[in-house]
């Protein structure tokens, strides 16, 4: 009781000093507001049905220049670390581009008064997420007015505004570092520095009470001056320590709470948001959203209580909690989750899982069995996915197209909208854009000198299409998917059935490189049932029936899309006059009659086992029985392209040989069926698995200590994760090949992976380049790291990898800025931290199925990536290589190895 008589009239005493300057703020600038059409308050959507449009303001449009260079030397569209120009005006004169492109809500990046440029950091904060003051509008963005004009412009049209909020941190003031003795008293490390306009401290109380070595200020707690993160896997540094620099609050402080809340509630009453997405969540306690939400404060009352004042009964709050899961865990699931179920907390999280499932298989060509594990286990974990944001990219990671390419792109997204979540497209998508904070408007720092709201754009028209699919059937966004077929083995097929209140669609595409074959495809619909095309990647399918065993057979052409909408009055009268199987359009043979012959079979395979799914140790032999004469293809886990062809003798007899060094991985059940596509009949599959014979071909040592790039003189980043470990120093390189099938393993100085990467370490990417023996073309350039290889070498593949990404490009197109074609599958990774080794392997379809790799050459370099390779500079900065100019090679550690055998 003493406690709270004691705290109580500082909390009021900040609260009221907080909500007298947002108040006078507002007041002052809310004069100039022009008259606008719509209104700042409108009820909420069902958010269900939302289409969201994600734009960062600083890298949009353009409106108004003069706000640009506020003095600071800030401003600077030809530098990526700095201000590039854009406004919230420049938003709202394109509200007609969103709109005609489907979206319904605008999700904007933080529009409050930033800290402009940190020398320490040489950056700028134009992406608004270092706040020096919440309750104000950043000067490069206009006024509160222009605020308010962009609500009314977004209600107007019946759109709704989401705004992107901080609660877990301020921008960067303290330098917090332990003492000699390992230990950090506040009183003593800390200290505060000065930013550009000479400011130690946000503006906004009591966010201004940050210097420690005050014992006031220190016994207010409004921070908890920590050391930067080191672990993330520690939940102790993960809500309390410094996150990338920036000064982190203390959200159980009542005084921290309460002014949060007066700041953000803000917002909703005088500019009309309606909804909040909630930057770095995982980074404070669950326990503080209900307050934050929900708390019945009359000073400063929760976000959905100030929302509902202004006829909001549905103000929906987002989390951000970055975070993907490995193939089949569902371990980040499950910590979204816990969010979620916090009485009166956060009531949705964006799918983080879900984004990485679906940049697995659509654009690095993982097994579609992982995406089936991920729908069905969102279905499972969450109590509503349906309003849970989903995006297959955003401004924290790399664009889709950074990776791969425009077919993988259109499926990814034709996958997110019709699977249950709120879609999120961010700016620049519809363009076709592959850097990852590049401008839309001429004038910004990575548009090619040209404006991007091109409405005639192959990807904006291709996305107005597959967001009217969503958007005119709500079984999209309100139904649930029932997972029909999926590929265990790698690319391929994947299907589901999406049911809602009687209506119902199937969902179907081809994530491979070449024609897949969807055998027997047990639909769960009754036999004769019309299935009516509705939507294609390249056109909207022909209609098919529904075979007589409830199922359909289907060739599905490469990286392919289509819906078909169940018509449950085009049942057929008579089961019997149903074709079976269905066949769709396009493949080798668009007949639909039913074959009388059963005569088509694999015998079972030979193998010591006795399993259902033998394990083979070479190619595959098979045997079996058909119509004398008769010819057809052995098709493994659907691939059409790499089919065997097969004449059956005279006696209705055959025998064949199939590779089998493209399936690298020997817990994975492959399956094989006889198909022929004159009449499209199968045969009964037959499984197994496969057990490589890998044969080392190199063990080769490299110096210990020789990370000091080509001249000597390179040094790391001046972060202890960087400097202390060494993470880039290449110590020993390992090759293995099994056929035309490649594995290489790096043992490194250390293996570390403190940022919690989804590839199991960080702070080093890897880029490795391969010469096959006999093979035409290929590139000298390193794409992007200002270099060639060495010698004569050219590389016909390329493997670049870091704690986020994983991309496999040929050589075509390739030049000293571009990567090249992407190329799918990519590389397996595994790492084992306690050996330090990280370990790729890459199967033989992958590299164009050689059939040796003899003579090969790999090149394998070490630096490290962020959406693009860090920057090098003749003096480190924290995050930033040192000792060279900045285009001589980004290269700290190679090593060359010859595959001679």
């Amino acid at each position: 009781m003493q406690a709270s008589q004691v705290s109580f009239p500082l909390r009021r005493g900040a609260l009221a000093l907080a909500l007298a300057l947002v108040a006078a703020t507002a007041g002052v600038v809310a004069q100039a507001a022009p008259t606008e059409p719509g209104k700042l308050h409108v009820p909420s959507p069902d958010w269900r049905d939302q289409v969201i449009y994600f734009a960062m303001i600083d890298r949009f449009d353009d409106a108004q220049p003069g706000n640009n260079d506020q003095g600071v030397d800030e401003y600077d569209p030809t530098d990526p670390s700095h201000y590039s120009g854009g406004d919230i005006p420049g938003i709202t004169r394109r509200l007609d581009y969103i709109k005609s492109l489907g979206a319904t809500a605008v999700w904007i990046t933080p529009p409050v008064a930033n800290q402009w440029w940190n020398p320490g950091g040489s950056y700028s904060g134009y992406h608004g997420y270092w706040a020096s003051d919440f309750g104000a509008v950043d000067a490069h963005y206009g006024t509160l007015a222009d605020y308010q004009a962009l609500s009314r412009a977004l209600h107007g049209r019946g759109m709704y505004l989401v705004q992107d909020v901080v609660v877990n941190h301020v921008a960067d003031y303290l330098d917090c570092k332990p003492g000699d003795d390992g230990a950090l008293d506040p009183a003593r490390d800390c200290s505060v520095r000065a930013d550009a306009r000479g400011r130690t401290a946000p503006l906004q109380p009591p966010f201004d009470r940050n210097d420690a070595r005050d014992p006031e200020q220190r016994a207010g707690a409004i921070y908890h001056w920590t050391p930067e993160i080191t672990d993330f896997t520690e939940r102790r540094q993960e809500l309390d320590f410094v996150l990338a620099g920036l000064d982190d609050l203390d959200t159980e402080n009542p005084d921290v709470r309460d002014a949060l809340r007066a700041a953000y509630g803000h917002w909703i009453r005088e500019v009309g948001v309606d909804a909040f997405r909630v930057d770095t969540a995982f980074h404070v306690p669950a326990d503080f959203f209900p307050d934050f939400l929900h708390s019945d404060d009359a000073d400063a009352p929760g976000m959905a209580r100030v929302a509902a004042a202004t006829g909001r009964d549905d103000f929906l709050s987002f989390g951000e909690g970055f975070g993907s899961d490995k193939p089949f865990d569902d371990t980040q699931a499950r910590k979204l989750d816990s969010y979620m179920r916090v009485p009166g907390g956060l009531p949705s999280m964006i799918n983080f899982p879900l984004y990485g499932s679906l940049g697995d298989v659509f654009a690095r060509g993982r097994p579609t069995a992982e995406l089936r594990h991920r729908i069905e286990s969102m279905l499972a974990l969450h109590a509503d996915p349906h309003r849970m944001p989903s995006f297959i990219d955003n401004h924290d990671v790399d664009r889709f197209l950074a990776g791969s390419d425009s077919a993988g792109l259109k499926q990814a997204l034709l996958a997110m909208l019709t699977l249950p979540g709120i879609p999120v497209i961010y700016y620049g998508t519809e363009q076709g854009f592959s850097e990852r904070r590049a401008s839309m408007f001429a004038g910004g720092v990575g548009s090619g000198g040209r404006d991007h709201f091109d409405t005639e754009a192959p990807l904006y028209r291709y996305l107005q299409r597959a967001i009217a699919l969503r958007r005119e059937h709500r079984l999209f966004s309100r139904g649930t998917p029932t997972v029909l077929a999926d590929d265990s083995a790698g690319a391929g097929a994947i299907a589901w059935r999406t049911d809602h209140e009687g209506d119902a669609a199937v969902v179907v595409l081809n994530s491979a490189e070449h024609p897949a074959l969807l055998s027997h495809l047990d639909t769960g619909l009754p036999a004769g049932t019309l299935l009516r095309g509705l939507f294609g990647i390249d056109g909207a399918p022909e209609d098919l029936v529904v075979g007589a065993d409830d199922e359909v057979t289907l060739v599905l052409p490469p990286r392919s899309g289509q819906v078909w909408r169940v018509e449950w009055g085009g049942v057929a009268s008579s089961p019997a006059s149903v074709p079976t199987p269905a066949v769709l359009p396009g493949s080798p043979s668009t007949s639909t009659t039913a074959t009388a012959s059963s005569a088509l079979t694999i015998a079972p395979l030979q193998t010591q086992e006795s399993s259902d799914a033998p394990t083979l140790t070479g190619n595959l032999q098979l045997s079996g029985t058909a119509r004398p004469g008769q010819t057809f293809q052995l098709v493994v886990d659907g691939n059409l392209a790499a089919a065997t062809d097969v004449r059956a003798d005279a006696d209705g007899r055959w025998h064949a040989t199939v590779r089998t060094d493209g399936m690298t991985d020997p817990a994975i059940e492959h399956r094989v069926v006889a198909f022929d596509p004159v009449t499209t009949h199968t045969s009964a599959a037959r499984p197994f698995r496969v057990t490589l014979d890998w044969q080392l071909r190199v063990d080769q040592p490299d110096p210990r200590g020789d990370d000091t790039g080509p001249t000597g003189n390179y040094s790391y980043p001046l972060d202890l994760g960087w400097r202390d470990l060494h993470p880039a120093d290449i110590e020993r390189v390992r090759v293995w090949t099994a056929g035309g099938a490649l594995r290489f393993e790096l043992t490194m100085r250390n293996v570390t992976a403190p940022w919690n990467p989804a590839n199991g370490f960080d702070h080093v990417a890897f880029t490795a380049y391969l010469q096959l023996p006999g093979r035409a073309g290929g590139a000298r350039a390193m794409p992007q790291q200002h270099a060639d290889l060495p010698g004569d070498m050219r590389w016909n593949y390329r493997l670049r990898a870091h704690g986020w990404s994983n991309a496999l490009f040929g050589s075509e197109g390739a030049s000293a800025t571009d990567e090249g074609t992407p190329v799918t599958p990519g590389a397996a990774i595994d790492v084992d931290a306690t050996a330090r080794t990280v370990t790729f392997t890459l199967p033989a379809t992958a590299l164009g199925n050689p059939d040796s790799l003899a003579g090969a050459k790999l090149h394998v370099t070490t630096w490290d990536y962020d959406s693009g390779y860090r920057l090098l500079a003749p003096e480190a900065g924290p995050a930033t290589f040192g000792g060279g100019e900045t285009e001589e090679p980004r290269v700290m550690d190679a090593a060359t190895v010859v595959l001679q055998y």
